[in-house]
């Protein structure tokens, strides 16, 4: 007996479901019918004049169609422009990031100094502060930092201008900090002298003033500037200064800088009223300082050579704390250092003094 629906003769070849059972796999269903490239026209369509019974649909006319294509070509589009954004910055990362640098391992030498005095020949001339530097040769020498001018710089063969600028800058602040600075002058700090100075070097900076020696490396003159504020004091804070500063690449990893100043203090005896008492005092200091790209952005240096002129003052033996200027009226001793003795074992000393120009001094 045939199932409810099938024909009264049954189905055909005798299969149950037909052909039916052949094509249910295949589903046409709304997106599958959308998605056709062929239209069939409709019975209106097709009473008018047409040579085809279909037409060819417009990839626009398609939605599932006419939606996904642009919206990859899109996302194609995006992708591209996004590899090239990335290759266009790390090319120009590359190209902008400076080399690649070993750290470096290489330990400050000991600095060398060589400590003169220069002692007058007749007594020190003695008056007020303005009317001594204005009879003397520093009557026009700037005042304090201004008196140490930055020279242009420029990028050497490993050193751009920037490090070359902050090695100049470094240089100069020792300078201040050691020669001009009020607080240092008078012996109430050293710190900020200590602190501008390559760790390996701070040792030697530190034995220099507990236990100084005429030995070339521990005299305190070498480092820097210092009074004694028992019998000096300044008659005119202002210092004038006047000098010259160079660089150089001493090597691929190094940059030098060499300066070259005289400093002219205004002392007189400490405790006594500022009439007409006071003297100038002139050093001369050349240094040699040495920086490497571990100094740089530390704002640090190494002091390889301090050559020290310094009067006028008195010929002695021996490395005092401080300087030891001779003040207004005084006069150096007739005798000289003391002999030196080839034989004695030890650390090598020898009496260095040299004798202060009249040119030097205020004139009359």
């Amino acid at each position: 007996m045939a199932a409810r629906g099938d024909p009264p003769e049954g189905t055909p070849d005798g299969n149950p479901g037909g052909d039916e059972d052949e094509y249910r796999s295949v589903v046409f269903d709304e997106s599958f019918i959308r998605a056709a490239r062929l239209q069939e026209f409709s019975a209106r369509e097709r009473m008018g004049d047409r040579s085809h019974a279909v037409r060819r649909r417009d990839p626009a006319d398609r939605p599932d169609l006419g939606s996904s294509t642009p919206r990859r070509g899109s996302v194609q589009v995006l992708l591209l422009v996004l590899v090239i954004a990335v290759a266009f910055g790390t090319a120009v990362y590359v190209g902008v990031r400076p080399p690649y640098r070993p750290p470096l391992t290489r330990s400050a030498e000991p600095l060398r100094m060589t400590v003169i005095p220069l002692a007058p020949a007749g007594a020190v001339p003695g008056d007020n502060p303005d009317s001594l530097l204005r009879r003397s040769p520093a009557a026009k020498f700037p005042t304090g930092a201004s008196g140490i001018p930055l020279p242009p710089s420029r990028r050497t063969p490993h050193f751009t201008e920037n490090e070359v600028m902050t090695a100049l800058t470094t240089a100069k602040d020792y300078l201040v900090a050691s020669s001009v600075d009020p607080d240092v002058l008078t012996g109430a700090e050293r710190r900020s002298v200590r602190t501008l100075l390559d760790p390996d070097q701070l040792a030697q900076f530190d034995q220099s003033f507990a236990d100084p020696a005429d030995d070339g490396r521990h005299a305190p003159a070498g480092w820097l500037v210092r009074f004694d504020p028992a019998k000096v004091t300044l008659a005119e804070p202002a210092v004038r200064v006047r000098g010259t500063l160079r660089y150089a690449e001493s090597a691929a990893g190094t940059i030098d800088v060499l300066s070259d100043h005289t400093f002219v203090y205004a002392l007189r005896p400490a405790g006594q009223p500022a009439e007409r008492d006071a003297s100038l005092f002139t050093v001369r200091r050349t240094l040699h300082f040495r920086f490497d790209r571990e100094d740089l952005p530390r704002h640090r240096a190494e002091l390889l050579i301090s050559q020290v002129q310094a009067g006028p003052q008195v010929c002695s033996n021996g490395s005092p704390s401080t300087l030891r200027p001779l003040l207004a009226g005084g006069r150096a001793t007739p005798a000289g250092p003391a002999g030196t003795d080839p034989y004695a074992t030890g650390p090598p000393t020898a009496g260095l003094c040299g004798v202060l120009d009249s040119r030097a001094q205020p004139g009359a």
